[in-house]
């Protein structure tokens, strides 16, 4: 079992990496960098690569034995205890078109669960973080989730209106619109930070890898959230993810479970 000072370390290390390499796409950033598609048509620019490559760089000289798991460049020392799950730029589509919503994501797995995590959103110089027994923080000052009661006065972010019907998950949605106040397409990472430090009281996924939620369970967990799948476990491999408080969750599981 990691101890409480061990946490820090690591939680420390994520920190100092992710604000590396977040200050490392803005030298890219609203340059006119060009985007290559990959196979699933997702787009990558020379950020993605060259952050992640310093992400790496920095985890193999720290911790040699470790797995390290990328979007852009695979899985290395997959068997390892501790697996750190990186994304270097997450929300790549805001970043090449100038939106300042895109964040570098930094998460630590050990025997199977998320101790520690990083979210940094370079554009806007926020850092929210959390190790286990440590809180979460933004900018190192201490956060929670909303203490909104009623769903109906909640605030719903999401990412692509349209993915939902394209992963037949449509009858969801429009009933999560009918429930909330207001929802807004705050997308990607952004939209669970902004769950964790109490700006919306939910935000929604139909698709997502494990590296795109890599630092999102014990940041929500240590805020007094949830973050997992639309079926109430807490995992980054499901393929879809929530974020929203513990107060409100059994409401949106109905919703989302009828």
């Amino acid at each position: 079992m990691p101890t409480p000072a061990s946490l820090r370390a690591f939680l420390e290390f994520a920190v100092e990496t992710a604000y590396e390499a977040g200050r490392l796409t803005l030298g890219h950033f609203r340059t006119g960098v060009e985007a290559d598609f990959k196979a699933d048509d997702s787009p990558v620019t020379r950020a993605d690569r060259e952050a992640e490559q310093h992400i790496r760089r920095r985890i193999e000289a720290r911790y040699p034995g470790h797995a390290i798991i990328g979007e852009e460049f695979g899985v290395t020392n997959e068997e390892a205890s501790h697996r750190w799950l990186i994304d270097p730029i997450d929300g790549t589509k805001s970043f090449m078109r100038g939106v300042p919503l895109y964040g570098v994501l930094i998460g630590l797995e050990i025997e199977g669960r998320v101790e520690v995590g990083a979210a940094y959103f370079p554009a806007l110089d926020e850092m929210v973080a959390a190790a286990t027994g440590h809180g979460c923080t933004l900018n190192g000052r201490r956060v929670q989730v909303a203490a909104t009661a009623d769903l109906g006065r909640s605030f719903v972010s999401f990412t692509g209106a349209e993915r939902f019907a394209r992963h037949g998950r449509a009858a969801e949605w429009e009933r999560v619109q009918r429930a909330a106040y207001y929802c807004v397409g705050w997308p990607d990472a952004y939209g669970h930070a902004l769950v964790a430090t109490g700006r919306v009281e939910l935000m929604l996924d139909v698709q997502m890898n494990p590296w795109d939620g890599g630092p999102f369970p014990v940041i929500l967990r240590e805020a007094g959230g949830y973050f997992g799948d639309w079926s109430g476990r807490e995992t980054i491999y499901a393929g879809d993810a929530l974020s929203t408080t513990r107060t409100l969750l059994p409401a949106v599981l109905d919703l989302l479970n009828p």
